[in-house]
């Protein structure tokens, strides 16, 4: 994948596909996806109740964000089709008859965690930097 293109002083290569290792298993555009995947608030907050508090069946979480289930199933699929969210199926029904959840990729908890949750706090660092002079 590297072409060895000039870099600019602090290493930055021209181009932004020589930022992944050459043994990398995603493309520059699968991680672009991921990121477009979280750009919709209704997406983004699946993936943090997902990454937050755990596995959910589509029941859950259609009560926990009060979205219908044509809506809810739209949004989860771009998820899946994402690698953020995985669809699961149990081999026997829960107490409440269910028998597939949704669960947080290990992807999705790292973008999460490093993407817009990263910014969040960096916003609160600047904050407090700033307001205590």
């Amino acid at each position: 994948m590297a072409t060895n293109s000039p870099a600019d002083s602090d290493g930055h290569p021209e181009d932004p596909a020589e930022l992944l290792p050459p043994t990398s298993v995603l493309t520059l555009d699968e991680y672009l996806d991921m990121q477009a995947a979280i750009g919709d608030r209704t997406r983004f907050t699946l993936l943090y109740r997902l990454v937050h508090f755990g596995e959910r069946s589509p029941k859950e979480l259609e009560e926990a964000l009060d979205i219908r289930a044509n809506n809810l199933h739209y949004h989860l699929r771009k998820l899946v089709d994402a690698g953020l969210v995985e669809k699961r199926k149990r081999s026997r029904a829960d107490e409440d008859g269910l028998f597939s959840y949704y669960r947080a990729t290990s992807l999705g908890e790292d973008i999460l965690e490093y993407g817009v949750e990263e910014l969040i706090r960096r916003e609160r660092d600047y904050r407090e930097a700033y307001s205590s002079e």
